[in-house]
């Protein structure tokens, strides 16, 4: 099979038939192999008897529904479980990405062997509350990951099997895909100008906390990519240089106060000093970083499986 088009649908029945039809034409007219794979994420209207209507009259269209909504990410990731196709597109499915990029893109991952290639929606049919926090946001992203992309949370991308199938896709990281994919060991991602259009039904399922939703999760795959495998490469690294430097101080005052003695000379006595406390704290806190270190090497190597979302039926 040449393409599997992965789609989390959350109360998108509206757009659904058309987006379907769309992607069969450009399919038929490229004379490609394919799949579709539409996830209900929960929906609270009829998209699930849509997909029905859609999966019996289209043997190529493929339904997925979820108990409940449990987020795009897990959609992403139970869709890239099911996918057959060479390459995986994934896109929205509010009609703003537009199937005619699927050639291009499947051309990009194929004949230029890009492992990801990222869509960058350079004109955007967005309201300013959108398009100025997602600026800022791409800027942190790029410079966190050193992947010079332009917009890491375009829908429309597409990936070379072995990707989707190395990667785990899990809480909001649906929005990182590209520092997933290259923290699995697929550094090639490309890049492409998809056209965006204004959405046509519906509204938007996101709000502004997505934002700060965002930069929360940046820094947990950023930390993850680097330190994942090896926590106490961190905290260990930082708890040792907490104690030690404790250390050091708190033998400096000891250390001053056993001359004093011997010298009989008057001194403070070392509770009486706050050098001592901040000496016994940093100690206190540097062995306690250790052991957080410690705990996490052993997390990490019986880390457990964190697809718990449940499916209720499936065509």
């Amino acid at each position: 099979m040449d393409i599997s088009v992965v789609v989390p649908s959350f109360n998108e029945a509206e757009s659904l038939p058309e987006l379907c039809a769309w992607i069969d034409k450009v399919m038929h007219t490229h004379s490609f192999t394919y799949e579709v794979i539409l996830v209900d994420d929960g929906s609270g209207d009829n998209t699930w008897s849509v997909l029905r209507e859609l999966s019996a009259s289209n043997k190529s269209i493929k339904g997925i529904k979820f108990r409940r909504n449990y987020g795009k990410s897990a959609a992403l990731n139970r869709g890239f479980e099911k996918a057959q196709g060479d390459v995986i597109i994934t896109m929205d499915a509010d009609l703003q990405d537009s199937p005619d990029e699927i050639p291009e893109l499947y051309r990009m991952i194929t004949e230029d062997g890009f492992d990801m290639v990222s869509g960058w929606k350079q004109k955007r049919y967005d309201p300013i509350t959108k398009t100025v926090p997602t600026k800022l946001y791409n800027w942190a992203a790029r410079k966190a990951s050193g992947i010079y992309l332009n917009d890491f949370n375009c829908g429309l991308k597409a990936y070379r099997n072995a990707v989707v199938k190395s990667i785990e896709v899990y809480g909001e990281m649906h929005r990182y895909m590209p520092m997933l994919s290259k923290r699995a060991g697929f550094p090639k991602i490309g890049e492409k100008v998809v056209k965006h259009q204004a959405r046509k039904y519906g509204v938007t399922k996101f709000g502004l906390e997505r934002f700060v939703n965002g930069f929360l999760d940046l820094m947990t795959v950023t930390f993850l990519s680097r330190f994942g495998k090896k926590p106490m490469h961190f905290f260990g690294v930082l708890g040792t240089i907490m104690f030690m430097l404790g250390f050091i101080f708190f033998t400096y005052i000891g250390g001053a106060k056993l001359y004093y003695m011997y010298m009989e000379v008057s001194a403070k006595n070392i509770a009486e000093m706050s050098g001592f406390y901040i000496a016994l704290t940093s100690m206190i806190m540097g062995l306690q970083l250790f052991l957080a270190g410690f705990v996490g090497e052993m997390l990490s190597r019986q880390a457990h499986d964190r697809n718990f979302y449940h499916i209720e039926e499936e065509l």
